[in-house]
C-alpha cells in the first residue's frame, strides 16, 4: 500500500464499544498522529470508554454514541455529523452498529475489515478493505490500519496519569514497600470470572508469602460486590477496598500497582497497556485472540487443552475458569515480581513507544 498524506486531513474513528477494544484502537490513533501533526482526528465513542481517554493528546475531539438510548442514538450522530466532511474514515469494527454510524459520515474513503472478517454485514459501509488475512490479536489487527495507510507503526497507548491526576489520587494509596497485588475481581460476564471462593485463599497466601499489601480495583457489580463483602469479613489481611468506575482512577492505581491478577476485562487490558506486569485469567475467552498484548508468560491459560494448536479464530469456551487454581496464581505473581518487580523495572515502566516489551510472544 503507498503512504497515505495525511498532513492536515480531517480523520473519523469509529470505534465505539468495549473498553478493551479503544485501548486496542489507541496505537492507531497514536501511529496516525506521528505520521500528521496537524491532522485533525475525531472520534466517535460510547461514553463509558470515552472516560478512560480524557485529555489525550492524540485525539482533537470526541462524539457521543449513546448505545444506551437504542434507535435514538443513531439521529443524534446524524445531527452531530450531517454538516461535516471527512477525507478518511477508520472502521475498525465488525458490528453493524458501527457500519450505521460509518454511513452517517461523509468521506470518499471509509476503511474497515475485509468480508470474512465483518460478518455483521459492516462491510457494506467501507470503499476500501484490509486485505483478507486469518483472525489474529485484536491488537494486531488494529494495527493492521497502521500499515493500509502505509505510516509507520507507534506500538504506544498513551494512557498514563497526567500531574494533575497523580496529585488528585495521591491519597488513595499510601506508599508501601511491600508489593502492592491489585485484584479484579469480576468481568461483565460471569462466565469469564475467576471462581468467587478462590479469592480468599489468595489473598491470605499473598498477604503471608510474597508479604504483599493486596487492593481491589475494578467496579462494584453484585458479583464483585459479594467478593469484596466475603474477603472484607473473612480475610486475614482484608484487602483495602479501592473500587470505584472512575476510569481515570483505575489508570493512576494502575501505574502504582506492581501486580495486576485479572480476568478478561478492561482493567486488565488497561494495565496492559500501562506496563504493569499483568497475571491474566483466561479460560471463557481466547486468550490469542483478546488476550494480554504483553506479559504473555505471566498469561494462565485454561483456554486451550495441553498442547493443543488453537487458532485466534477459536470461539468461546464454558467452565474452563475452574481449572486455575490459587496455585496457577500464586505462581505467577511471585514469577512476575521476580522479573518485572520495582528493582528490574527501575523508576520508570516499559521501554518506550515501539520498542520490544516484556512477555510479547
Amino acid at each position: 500500500m503507498q503512504p497515505t498524506d495525511l498532513a492536515g486531513r480531517r480523520i473519523a474513528l469509529v470505534m465505539m464499544s468495549a473498553i478493551g477494544d479503544v485501548v486496542h484502537a489507541l496505537p492507531l490513533v497514536n501511529s496516525i498522529r506521528a505520521a500528521a501533526p496537524d491532522a485533525h482526528l475525531t472520534w466517535v465513542i460510547q461514553p463509558v470508554p470515552r472516560q478512560l481517554l480524557d485529555g489525550h493528546p492524540a485525539v482533537d475531539e470526541f462524539l457521543p454514541f449513546h448505545r444506551g438510548r437504542g434507535w435514538r442514538a443513531y439521529p443524534e450522530v446524524h445531527r452531530l455529523v450531517r454538516a461535516r466532511a471527512f477525507d478518511l474514515v477508520l472502521d475498525p469494527h465488525v458490528f453493524f452498529k458501527a457500519g450505521v454510524v460509518t454511513a452517517m459520515l461523509r468521506a470518499p474513503r471509509k476503511v474497515g475489515y475485509d468480508r470474512a472478517r465483518a460478518p455483521d454485514l459492516n462491510w457494506l459501509f467501507s470503499t476500501e478493505r484490509l486485505a483478507p488475512r486469518p483472525r489474529a490479536h485484536a491488537q494486531d489487527e488494529m494495527l493492521e490500519f497502521v500499515d493500509h495507510l502505509g505510516i509507520p507503526r507507534v506500538l504506544d497507548w498513551g494512557l498514563g496519569p497526567t500531574d494533575e491526576e497523580r496529585a488528585r489520587y495521591a491519597e488513595l494509596l499510601p506508599r508501601d514497600d511491600r508489593p502492592t497485588v491489585a485484584l479484579v475481581l469480576g468481568s461483565s460476564k460471569a462466565e469469564k470470572d475467576w471462581p468467587a471462593e478462590r479469592y480468599l485463599p489468595l489473598v491470605d497466601r499473598l498477604t503471608a508469602d510474597p508479604g504483599a499489601r493486596t487492593i481491589l480495583i475494578g467496579g462494584r457489580s453484585e458479583r464483585e460486590n459479594r467478593v469484596a463483602g466475603m474477603l472484607g469479613a473473612h480475610a486475614a489481611s482484608p484487602p483495602l477496598d479501592l473500587r470505584e468506575w472512575d476510569l481515570r482512577r483505575l489508570v493512576y492505581l494502575l501505574e502504582r500497582t506492581d501486580v495486576l491478577v485479572s480476568p478478561d476485562t478492561g482493567p486488565m487490558h488497561i494495565g496492559v497497556a500501562l506496563d504493569t506486569p499483568t497475571v491474566s485469567l483466561m479460560g471463557h475467552t481466547n486468550p490469542k485472540r483478546v488476550g494480554p498484548y504483553r506479559y504473555r508468560d505471566l498469561l494462565i491459560d485454561a483456554f486451550g487443552e495441553p498442547g493443543e494448536l488453537y487458532t485466534a479464530d477459536a470461539g468461546y469456551r464454558m467452565g474452563r475458569m475452574q481449572r486455575i487454581s490459587v496455585d496457577d496464581v500464586l505462581a505467577r505473581v511471585r514469577l512476575a515480581l521476580q522479573r518485572y518487580g520495582r528493582a528490574q523495572r527501575g523508576s520508570g515502566r516499559g521501554s518506550g513507544p515501539g520498542l520490544p516489551r516484556p512477555g510479547v510472544d
